[in-house]
């Protein structure tokens, strides 16, 4: 029976040769995510009664959500994860500064062709940009995995996205991935499968392949796969935690439905508050003041979004009343924009230069807006209240769009100042 990528790493890890869209399969996970939430799973372990993790290998542990601390709840949330790291002997932790978990995991070499990774975070789609089956789950199944390492997933159908052609300047894979939800729908691809393909999806790099992983999950989908190749491979060298074999759809898989793109018609776009499919061209929103920009977070807190970002700022000036704060995603790329002297054009021009970690993506700490502020954001979600309050409003855009409404005070065609 034909195969798509999620079917063959769902049999794979299940022990069948083949599996059928629908079918329930139970599997064992190469690894299983957690960050700030560890303290909350282990609760829930405990209550199991079991004594030992099944597998101190499985586990990844990241702190990155709440970093540094904001509160004493914060504190001691953190300091119970590392008293049961070191209890359970726990291969795999990062404290905090390392960075966010889903670039964590990239760079040491986790996520890898044909593994399977479940996650207690939603954007653990991300891993699917090196042909990995990753999905997130709850906290519940997170300790049900740590206690026996697996747990049940329904086999889900596969929408075949193809997108061909050149991106025009000033355009990237955000402004790809919120087109593609601003058509869908955040329920676009409920429990499916998404694998992309085509000339544009292959010119891309592997940060940019991350950005369409990692939102993958905000038109609802389960998986957000794209086939590996050789960039694939010059990512994991020296770094991949496994052999691996690069698993690929068969010719004739049968897919739900295909989907296909002209990345030469592309605008820069912004996803308006609230939902991430209310998408239209930024030269398009109405005159606003933007109170605070935001680069950062596993969607673009990679040091090409920063690139981006400094084509934008350097030799220019944060407007008066805006604030630009500029999180990296992990200590590596901080280190590689201090190196490179990208961090220098972004501080020159005004920007905060803050640690690596979410930062006030979601809403606990660094960067919580006001009441009435608008914040443009490269981050992967504008829910009402997401940032820390229902008053204020966010808009989704890449880091060409977001570093110029910093230069702006407001939503503009990032083009005019390229």
């Amino acid at each position: 029976m034909a195969q798509t990528i999620a079917q063959k790493i769902l049999a794979a890890h299940s022990g069948n040769d083949t599996v059928e869209v629908n079918q329930i399969v139970s599997v064992k996970p190469d690894y299983v995510l957690s960050h700030d939430n560890t303290a909350a799973i282990r609760k829930k372990f405990e209550q199991i009664g079991v004594k030992k993790i099944f597998d101190p290998n499985m586990p990844v542990v990241v702190l990155d959500h709440t970093v540094p601390p904001s509160t004493a709840q914060y504190a001691n949330n953190h300091k119970s994860i590392r008293e049961f790291v070191e209890q359970h002997k726990i291969a795999h932790f990062y404290d905090m500064g390392r960075g966010i978990c889903h670039q964590v995991l990239s760079e040491e070499g986790f996520a890898y062709p044909g593994a399977l990774i479940l996650g207690a975070d939603s954007h653990t789609t991300t891993y699917g940009a090196f042909g990995a089956a990753s999905a997130g789950i709850g906290r519940s199944e997170v300790a049900a995995i740590w206690a026996t390492g697996e747990m049940w997933l329904m086999v889900p159908p596969t929408i075949k996205i193809v997108v061909n052609g050149k991106m025009p300047r000033g355009t990237t894979s955000k402004d790809l991935m919120l087109h593609i939800i601003g058509e869908i729908g955040a329920d676009g691809a409920l429990y499916k499968s998404m694998e992309f393909y085509g000339s544009t999806i292959e010119n891309m790099s592997i940060a940019s392949r991350m950005v369409l992983s990692n939102m993958a999950v905000e038109a609802g989908a389960k998986f957000g796969i794209i086939p590996p190749d050789e960039k694939t491979d010059d990512f994991l060298k020296d770094i991949a935690r496994a052999e691996y074999k690069k698993v690929f759809a068969d010719e004739d898989a049968q897919y739900e439905s295909e989907i296909r793109y002209d990345a030469e018609k592309l605008v820069p776009v912004v996803a308006a508050p609230h939902t991430v499919d209310n998408v239209f061209p930024a030269s398009d929103v109405d005159e606003e003041k933007v109170h605070q920009v935001f680069l950062g977070t596993c969607t673009n807190g990679r040091v090409e979004d920063f690139h981006k970002a400094a084509e934008i700022l350097a030799g220019r000036k944060v407007a008066d009343g805006t604030r630009l704060l500029v999180f990296p995603a992990s200590s590596k790329v901080l280190k590689e924009i201090i190196l490179d002297g990208t961090a220098e054009k972004l501080i020159d021009a005004g920007a905060i230069l803050m640690n690596p970690g979410c930062g006030p993506c979601l809403g606990a700490h660094e960067g919580v807006l006001a009441d009435g502020e608008v914040c443009v954001s490269t981050a992967n979600r504008n829910f009402l209240g997401r940032m820390g309050n229902k008053n204020a409003a966010i808009y989704l855009a890449s880091p060409y769009t977001a570093a110029a409404a910093a230069v702006a005070g407001k939503i503009i065609d990032p083009r005019e100042l390229l």
